[in-house]
């Protein structure tokens, strides 16, 4: 009697539950991004876990439900490793893009840093012309001239000059031959200022403060404000000071989180300051009347304050609506608006679904205001009425989701008003709120607005001059500026026109027409 061997049977690979895993993953994934009811950005944040879910259990699958060879999956396991060390060891993730879309980029180590350098010979001049504040002298955004030239292709921008600068999504402040911005070194937030025409560093101002997060990345983010020959600054964590401007020296210093007895906002503090009349106007979001601030801009001491809301991040604006001088400010869900020398609560108006207002209130009219914001948020208009007793209050004459301005801050020429909705160039009538036309897909990105043209920083680095009317966009010319995310405000001063990401910074000069 001869002994058998029984043959061995080799299962085959248990394909289903991958397939499954895919399948539900790529429906759910389907389903969030149809949910018009929630902003995008939270579909993007979702579909990102359920993505990140779906690959956990396809590995869990592949390891111990699968039934290949032992052999295959212990070597596509450590195949999988291997490349995720790789990848932590090379890769880096430098925040997120305006749509909440992960940054993924090269290590420092792997790339070349960036040199100051010299494009052109420094003009003897430039064309008049300031931007000492965020969005302008008026902060609209809206400049009278000079006109530039159109012609980028006879006459493009010329690259004066371009420099590193630490991390930060603040704006240049330009006046005379100063250009002044902020910045992060380590643990130090600084006032920079420059030589506008050759990016020669005149002077900086040091306080320690460090504000970071992986979403919202690291240093200050508002602009500074020069107004004669000082210059007023708020840092990330509420470092509030007054700097002379020839010198950098500091005149006055305080903490407007000390003064409010308030805590940093979840982004940070992200509101230039509003300095107006001999006074520094900050939204501080204390409790007890502490909401708004009002300093004194020559010594810093606290005259008056007002409101009991947390701050949100955009900048106070000083209008005069009913007849009734006001600072306007955007607090968390609400438009507020106080007395500019006592402080005292004016009106409030219901605002947002509580995500981040960053884009500024436009006055459009002796007594209407438009505000905008992104998330699903979308514009409204508020009517502000003075009653026989002089109380003033708030209604709205109309709302609409077709301008979603996330970052950038729309601007108003000739009864429309245009703007980035929610990464995409729009234009509303301001009469009614309804869309004129929608296309080129910026980004949250920062523009300006002068003489008639537009000038567009597109997110990805790329200057766009535009001609908006309400028929279109009318595009004309693009210049690369920048190969990274471009956050930060751009400044327009004369024929000078500075730009910067969280990395470098830029002069162009603009052909004027």
């Amino acid at each position: 009697m001869s002994d058998t061997q029984v043959p061995t049977v080799r299962r085959s690979i248990r394909w289903w539950p991958g397939f499954t895993v895919l399948a539900v993953a790529a429906v759910a994934i389907g389903v969030e991004q149809m949910r018009s009811e929630l902003p995008f950005q939270q579909r993007n944040l979702t579909s990102i876990a359920i993505a990140a879910g779906a690959t956990v259990l396809l590995i869990l699958w592949w390891l111990f439900l699968s039934r290949a060879p032992g052999r295959v999956r212990l070597l596509s396991f450590a195949g999988l490793v291997l490349l995720g060390v790789t990848a932590r060891l090379t890769l880096q993730i430098h925040g997120v893009t305006g749509d909440l879309i992960p940054v993924i980029e090269l290590k420092p180590l792997w790339t070349r840093s960036a040199a100051p350098r010299i494009q052109a010979a420094a003009p003897a001049r430039r064309a008049p012309g300031d931007y000492p504040q965020i969005l302008g002298p008026d902060r609209t955004g809206i400049l009278s001239g000079p006109r530039p030239d159109t012609n980028w292709t006879a006459h493009p921008p010329v690259e004066l000059w371009r420099v590193p600068v630490g991390p930060a999504w603040a704006g240049f402040a330009v006046v005379g031959d100063r250009a002044i911005t902020l910045e992060q070194a380590d643990a130090q937030e600084q006032v920079v200022c420059r030589d506008a025409l050759t990016g020669v560093v005149r002077w900086t101002a040091t306080n320690d403060g460090r504000y970071a997060t992986p979403i919202g990345g690291e240093g200050p983010r508002s602009t500074p404000t020069v107004v004669g020959d000082r210059v007023f600054t708020q840092g990330a964590a509420g470092w509030l000071q007054c700097l002379d401007l020839a010198t950098g020296h500091r005149i006055w210093a305080t903490n407007a989180l000390t003064l409010a007895g308030a805590s940093v906002p979840e982004w940070g503090f992200a509101g230039s300051p509003l300095v107006a009349d001999s006074r520094v106007y900050v939204g501080a979001g204390g409790k007890d009347g502490r909401s708004l601030l009002i300093l004194d801009a020559g010594t810093g001491q606290l005259m008056a304050s007002g409101g009991s809301s947390s701050a949100n991040y955009a900048s106070p604006v000083l209008a005069s609506l009913a007849g009734v001088p006001q600072v306007i400010v955007i607090n968390h869900r609400e438009v507020a608006a106080h007395d500019p020398k006592s402080g005292n609560l004016l009106w409030k108006h219901p605002w947002g679904t509580g995500y981040p207002l960053v884009a500024n209130p436009i006055v459009v009219s002796s007594n209407r205001v438009l505000v905008s914001a992104g998330y699903s948020v979308g514009a409204e208009l508020i009517e502000v009425r003075r009653d026989a007793a002089g109380v003033l209050s708030p209604q709205a004459i109309w709302t609409s989701k077709r301008l979603k301005a996330k970052f950038a801050n729309p601007v108003l020429h000739d009864g429309f008003v245009y703007g980035l909705d929610d990464g995409i160039l729009a234009c509303i009538d301001l009469r009614d709120g309804s869309q004129k036309w929608k296309e080129g897909r910026y980004g949250h990105g920062q523009g300006a607005w002068v003489d008639g043209l537009y000038l567009q920083m597109s997110e990805d680095g790329e200057l766009v001059l535009l001609q908006p009317t309400p028929d279109g966009p009318g595009e004309i010319a693009r210049h690369r500026v920048f190969h990274e995310k471009t956050w930060n405000p751009i400044a327009l001063a004369g024929d000078l026109l500075l730009a910067r990401t969280d990395r470098e910074a830029v002069c162009l000069r603009l052909h004027l027409r």
